[in-house]
């Protein structure tokens, strides 16, 4: 599937994210860590974007300190392997508050209805959300972290609580429990595994650099069960299954 972003293939986008010069033009109050909306320009091409610097980041019990703008750049590296674009383009560089996670904006659609869609069943983007959740452990998938746009595709933002080593996945999308998973996904979970096992790939080369090797370790081991399984994961009896709020 090819992809663009803000009209920028998903090469050039990755480019200007990195090389751009990026400008802060406002704050995401609702943000639980600091999360600035940016413009991004260079080489003639500009776009919006959200810069998260590791600096504002709020200490949690369950992950190391200063490491969610890199496992929001592992969110993204896992998603493109997968070739399933839920993830937008997503780097880490240093900004004018320091090192951190830079987003390209994606734009929802204001005309759909988030928590109808959260429980819709037969969406086949939001089913492959809930297999892509699955395999970086996504702890906070919440309804407000679906980002549907006007041409029909599904985005999901705010992975920066993801790739635990101990099973931690909470979300709104248990629709599909126990399901057999669908053949499509499948037959992409054999791709992604073999570049997981691919020394040089560009996503295993992306979990080595923001992920510890146990964490990069349970990434495979996870994709390994639901290719053994071939169903959608249950909750954890031992972990609260839905984020609070869910929104």
């Amino acid at each position: 599937m090819t992809a663009s972003f803000q009209g920028l293939p998903t090469t050039d986008a990755l480019d200007l994210l990195r090389t751009g010069e990026l400008t802060v033009e406002g704050r995401l109050t609702d943000a639980s860590n600091t999360t600035l909306y940016c413009t991004v320009s260079g080489g003639g091409r500009r776009a919006a974007c959200v810069y998260k610097p590791v600096a504002g980041e709020r200490p949690l019990w369950d992950f190391p300190e200063g490491t969610l703008a890199g496992r929001e750049v592992a969110a993204f590296a896992v998603s493109d392997a997968l070739g399933w674009h839920i993830v937008p383009p997503t780097v880490h560089r240093d900004g004018p508050f320091g090192e951190g996670m830079v987003q390209l904006w994606v734009d929802g659609d204001p005309g759909v209805d988030l928590v109808a869609l959260a429980r819709d069943v037969r969406h086949p983007g939001l089913r492959r959300m809930a297999v892509f959740d699955a395999v970086i452990n996504n702890s906070d998938r919440k309804i407000g972290h679906l980002l549907p746009t006007r041409d029909g595709h599904l985005y999901g933002c705010d992975h920066g609580v993801s790739f635990a080593e101990v099973y931690k996945l909470r979300t709104v999308l248990w629709q599909w429990q126990g399901e057999p998973l669908p053949d499509a996904a499948l037959a992409d979970l054999d791709a992604l595994h073999a570049r997981l096992q691919t020394a040089g790939s560009a996503v295993a080369t992306e979990l080595a650099r923001h992920l510890t090797r146990p964490e990069g370790y349970a990434v495979r081991r996870r994709v390994e069960l639901l290719r053994e399984h071939r169903i959608h994961p249950y909750p954890s009896p031992e972990w609260p299954s839905v984020p609070w709020p869910p929104v």
